[in-house]
Parts: structure tokens; C-alpha cells; sequence
């Protein structure tokens, strides 16, 4: 029998990961890494990667719809994939996909950035990664030597029209770039966010609310597997990062856009999270528009890992028609 299959596990936090006292980690769910894709068949869209920082390493996988014109000038998203913070990918299967879809039809220059994930790189450097690369599009404005400037981003992005989104821990980590774009101003050029998107966001606090059970609050998976991943959280499971409408947590009148759309599913643990934050935001005097929509008889990310179904065709289409309008 081979030694590896006698290692000893330190942790676990089943589905996601387990890891072993030899300081491995095991990730036990999320869609294999495909390549991009010159020109997808389905799509029309062409996707490529790109390394954003050598020191530390972001990278992202940038998506171009089909163009009518050679020098068409497109809104720009900056997604952020769901996973937990500690699976799946820029690179991953479902996520290609799924913005393969998004971008055709919502025609919009996507980056989808690879930000590090936990365990092997604690929070909150999923959230400094994530800044880093959103201050790195947002400088094409700037301080990019012409030379040094995506192409794709420098020839066919409307930087008066960027738009920031995610799913799951994705969306968490959109609100954090969209509120700290509100908060620095200054380090995002001439770089304007018009609108963001939070599709099933994933966010807790210490309390229950709605239908969330309270039976043994601190020992729930939620609180014990934040706790891991971020060790050092001021106020821990409410964290402004966790909780943005706990005690402590910065006014959501600073979000930096000016329009927001939450999506939540009937059969997600998370959706009374989701619907306390849109009316969170809807009470602090924002002066953005903000909508809600909730999709019914349907679980968390059904979006992306049902891909193909009525329902899920149906809500890419509609975040499409916020990226178009």
C-alpha cells in the first residue's frame, strides 16, 4: 500500500477540502480547469489568459463577445467566481461556461479573476488579490505605459461603464471591491462602476435570521469554517467582510456604483442573507437603484451548476439584461 494513502488528516471541512498533517491540501469538490478558448462554438466568444501580477501571482481569464465592428467599444465586468474561497477557478469548467454565456449575451469584455484560495493562503488575501486586480483594470485609465496594456481592455473597454459581479464567495468579494471603490475613489482613475451584481451571495453573522436555525450558533459549519479560513477576523463570523449588515460594519450608503441587483434562490440556506442585505441597502440612503429578484424552487448557484436548464437560462439572461442597460 502506498505511504501517501497513510497520511494523517489535520482538518476537514467536508465537501470542500481536507488537510493533512504534511501540510497538503485535498480539494474534494469543483469542475476540472479547461483551456480558453480561441473562439467558443457555441458563443462566439474568445477567451484568453493573462498573468495581472507576477509578485504575488494573480492571474484571470479574460472573455470578448463576437464583435460587429473592429473597434467596438464594450462595457467592462469583472467577475469573481464562487467557491467557498477555497474551490474552483477562473479557469474552471463551469464558471467558463457559464461567462462564455453571460458575456455573448450580455456583450461586455469579462475579466474573471483567479484570486488565491484558502487554505493554503488565509482570508483575507482572497479580498487583497481581488483589489489588486480590479485596481489593475482600472489603471488602464491611467499609469499603463501603452505597451503594458491589455489589449482587449485598451481597444474595446468603456471604462466609463465597468460593472463588478460574482456568485456565492465571488459576490462577497464583489461587494467588498465595490464598497472599498466607493471608499478610493482616487485609486481607481477614471475608472466609473456603474453597476454590480450579486448572484446568491454568501454572507452569515452570529445571529439567525429568517429561516436559519439557531441551534448551537458557534459550533454551526458556517462560523467554525469562516473561523479556519480566516483565523485573524476582527469580530469573527461578524466581520464586516461576513456580515456588512452587522454592528461595525460600514454604511452600504458608500457602495461605489450606481446600480445594484441581488439574486437569491427560494431553497438556498443563504437567501434570507441576500434579502436582509438589498433591504439593508434600500434603508441606508443609498442613492443607487437597487432590485431584488428571487428565483423560485431553486438552490444555491443552480445557475452554474445546472447550467443548461429553463431556470438557469432564464436568470443569465436577466443579469445579461442589466450588463446591456
Amino acid at each position: 500500500m502506498a505511504a501517501s494513502i497513510h497520511r494523517e488528516v489535520a482538518t476537514e471541512f467536508l465537501p470542500f477540502f481536507r488537510v493533512y498533517k504534511d501540510g497538503s491540501v485535498e480539494r474534494l469538490l469543483g469542475s476540472p480547469i479547461v483551456p480558453p478558448s480561441p473562439e467558443d462554438p457555441e458563443t462566439g466568444v474568445s477567451s484568453k489568459d493573462i498573468r495581472i501580477c507576477q509578485d504575488p501571482t494573480i492571474s484571470a481569464r479574460l472573455f470578448l463577445p463576437k464583435l460587429t465592428e473592429p473597434d467596438q467599444k464594450l462595457p467592462i465586468l469583472v467577475y469573481f467566481h464562487g467557491g467557498a474561497f477555497c474551490i474552483e477557478s477562473a479557469f474552471s469548467f463551469d464558471h467558463h461556461r457559464y461567462l462564455n454565456s453571460l458575456v455573448s449575451q450580455g456583450q461586455v469584455v469579462a475579466v474573471a479573476v483567479d484570486y488565491r484560495l484558502a487554505p493554503e493562503h488565509f482570508l483575507p488575501i482572497a479580498y487583497e488579490d481581488s483589489w489588486a486586480a480590479f485596481q489593475w483594470v482600472a489603471s488602464h485609465t491611467t499609469d499603463i505605459a501603452g505597451d503594458e496594456k491589455e489589449p482587449w481592455l485598451a481597444k474595446h473597454g468603456d471604462f466609463e461603464r465597468v460593472f463588478i459581479g460574482g456568485d456565492s464567495a465571488g459576490a462577497n468579494i464583489a461587494h467588498y471591491v465595490t464598497m472599498r471603490a466607493g471608499v478610493e475613489r482616487f485609486h481607481i482613475g477614471g475608472a466609473r462602476v456603474v453597476g454590480t451584481f450579486l448572484t446568491h451571495p454568501f454572507f452569515w453573522g452570529s445571529k439567525p435570521i429568517g429561516a436559519e436555525s439557531s441551534i448551537e450558533r458557534e459550533k454551526s459549519f458556517t462560523c467554525l469554517f469562516w473561523d479556519y479560513i480566516y483565523p485573524e477576523a476582527p469580530d469573527g463570523i461578524d466581520n464586516p467582510l461576513m456580515n456588512p449588515v452587522g454592528p461595525g460594519a460600514p454604511s452600504l450608503a458608500g457602495l461605489g456604483c450606481s446600480r445594484l441587483l441581488v439574486t437569491v434562490a427560494e431553497k438556498d440556506g443563504l437567501r434570507d442573507r441576500g434579502v436582509s442585505y438589498y433591504n439593508a441597502v434600500k434603508e441606508s440612503g443609498w442613492e443607487g437603484e437597487v432590485e431584488l429578484v428571487e428565483v423560485k424552487g431553486e438552490e444555491h448557484a443552480f445557475q452554474i451548476v445546472n447550467f443548461g436548464t429553463e431556470n438557469a437560462k432564464n436568470l443569465i439572461k436577466r443579469l445579461a439584461s442589466f450588463l446591456l442597460h
